[in-house]
């Protein structure tokens, strides 16, 4: 496996773009950064990345987000084939006030479950014998037990990445297809049981940087026209299919777990459905 080119600490700004449009600055970006590794295997340039979320009883992750609490975090285990032979990374995506920070540790697949169950990994069990890679799957447990979480969601979508050619410190994503379906088991296959498609024909568009906001990034919002806003796939996900489809099973909780996030929620609902109707 090629170096983890993940970004630990960065600033992002989400964009929510036609196709056409997507085209468009994808000429744009090549100009400054080189299609990722694995999407240049790929005809339409993309690999695909699946995202299993974790979260409380009550949803309490997904409500931090639909309140917009300053910190917070999402609980996830990621994968990117449906092969049980393919590792599975365990991830903790932190927001800090404006700041993203990500922690990420790989484990081969058979020893996922004894992980969950707070077994910690041996040496041969995980990607790589990077300390901060056993760190973060350390305090992804730590979370998971106070939280007590378990799995609710499975996102997945097709991702077209540009990075640098020289370090670490820009990279530009598009994603497409994004679906999200209830998932209560740790079964880590492609399947998704009765999935909606969140962001319709919209490409979801991020620009992510480490250090200063790099003068192409201005010249690119600029010479397109673009809107920042939001674009949580599995807040904006759980939304639009409606909580009650995502509440584990060990506990329903009551129709607004947390009735104060609930004119957020419409509102995320309202912006999702002006965008779609404005794409159709």
């Amino acid at each position: 496996m090629s170096e983890d080119k993940m970004q630990l600490q960065r600033w992002e700004l989400k964009y929510l773009i036609p196709e056409a449009l997507a085209l468009t600055v994808r000429e744009f970006v090549r100009s400054y950064l080189e299609l990722d590794e694995y999407g240049a295997k790929r005809a339409d340039l993309s690999y695909t990345i699946h995202n299993l979320y974790l979260d409380s009883d009550a949803l309490a992750i997904y409500w931090g987000t639909i309140n917009g609490d300053k910190n917070r975090y999402k609980l996830r285990l990621r994968f990117y084939e449906d092969n049980p032979n393919a590792p599975l990374f365990f991830e903790i995506k932190r927001r800090m006030n404006d700041a993203i920070l990500k922690q990420r540790g790989g484990v081969k697949r058979h020893a996922v479950h004894a992980v969950l169950g707070g077994q910690q990994p041996a040496g041969p069990e995980l990607v790589s014998g990077d300390v901060r890679q056993l760190v973060a799957i350390q305090r992804f447990v730590e979370l998971m037990s106070v939280d007590r979480a378990v799995p609710v969601a499975h996102v997945c979508y097709e991702r077209e990445a540009w990075i640098s050619p020289t370090d670490n410190s820009v990279r530009v994503t598009m994603d497409r297809r994004v679906m999200i379906s209830p998932e209560f088991t740790t079964r880590f296959t492609a399947q998704m049981d009765a999935p909606v498609c969140v962001f319709g024909p919209l490409v979801v568009l991020e620009l992510k940087f480490t250090g200063r906001f790099p003068d192409w990034f201005k010249e690119l919002v600029r010479i397109f026209n673009l809107r920042q806003g939001s674009a949580s796939k599995y807040a904006d996900g759980i939304a639009l299919k409606g909580e009650h489809h995502f509440y584990p099973p060990s506990g329903m909780p009551p129709v607004h777990a947390d009735p104060s996030g609930a004119a957020s929620r419409e509102e995320r609902l309202a912006r999702l459905d002006n965008l779609l109707s404005k794409a159709a």
